[in-house]
């Protein structure tokens, strides 16, 4: 068969012509479709590689925020907890000064309790310091007949039971004459000099004086040795 440098025959299901310059034309596409497939790749690279830092910096940028909020979120949290341990200690002081308040309370109470119990009889008695005065007087008096003297006899035996009645309630009378006066115990009224004594001594008791217990009722009214 004669063959034509312009054309290829083929033939097994029919007969097609192709022309060189086709031929030329598709190896030329062929050769542009393989370079152009590692180019793509290339450029793929690229972009990954410019994406990546993009990405990077960004969760960069996001830790930082998240770590500044942790920061923040932990200083209030300190804020917090100062303010709620100064109010605890206020509330233990507040609480410790109570109790000291209440303490001091019932101590004061139970004084008042104890004092009113044991000087109860206060009053009364100093209500009849005139009258135990007056008894006295009136056994200094000397009975000029027997009738006088009986009548003294019972004015004593009542002024004894009555001093009885005071002593059983604590009620004692304060030593005065030839005692080293005491200004919580005797009230001067008059100073005299007396060789006989010593110096601030009691020469002289003008008026008896009496204590409920510990507690001066009444000083005696005394003349002092100068």
């Amino acid at each position: 068969m004669p063959c034509s440098h312009n054309a290829f025959d083929l033939k097994p299901s029919g007969q097609y012509r192709i022309s060189l310059r086709e031929v030329s034309n598709l190896t030329e596409e062929k050769n542009r479709n393989e370079f152009a497939q590692p180019a793509t790749e290339t450029e793929q690279n690229q972009q990954e590689e410019v994406v990546e830092p993009v990405f990077a910096e960004s969760d960069s940028f996001e830790g930082a925020e998240i770590e500044t909020e942790a920061t923040d979120e932990a200083s209030e949290a300190d804020v917090k907890i100062a303010e709620l341990e100064a109010k605890l200690e206020e509330a233990d002081n507040r609480y410790v000064r109570l109790q000291a308040d209440l303490d001091n309370f019932r101590r004061r109470s139970r004084l008042d309790l104890e004092a009113r119990e044991k000087y109860r009889a206060q009053s009364l008695i100093t209500d009849l310091l005139p009258a135990i005065d007056n008894f006295e007087r009136a056994l200094k008096m000397e009975a000029e007949n027997e009738q006088a003297k009986s009548v003294l006899q019972g004015m004593e035996m009542v002024f004894r039971s009555l001093l009885d009645a005071l002593k059983k309630e604590g009620v004692e009378p304060i030593d005065a004459v030839g005692q080293e006066f005491d200004p919580h115990l005797h009230q001067a009224v008059m100073q005299v000099e007396d060789d006989n004594y010593r110096p601030n001594v009691v020469v002289e008791e003008f008026q008896k004086g009496y204590k409920l217990k510990d507690r001066v009722i009444r000083p005696s009214m005394v003349k002092v040795n100068q």
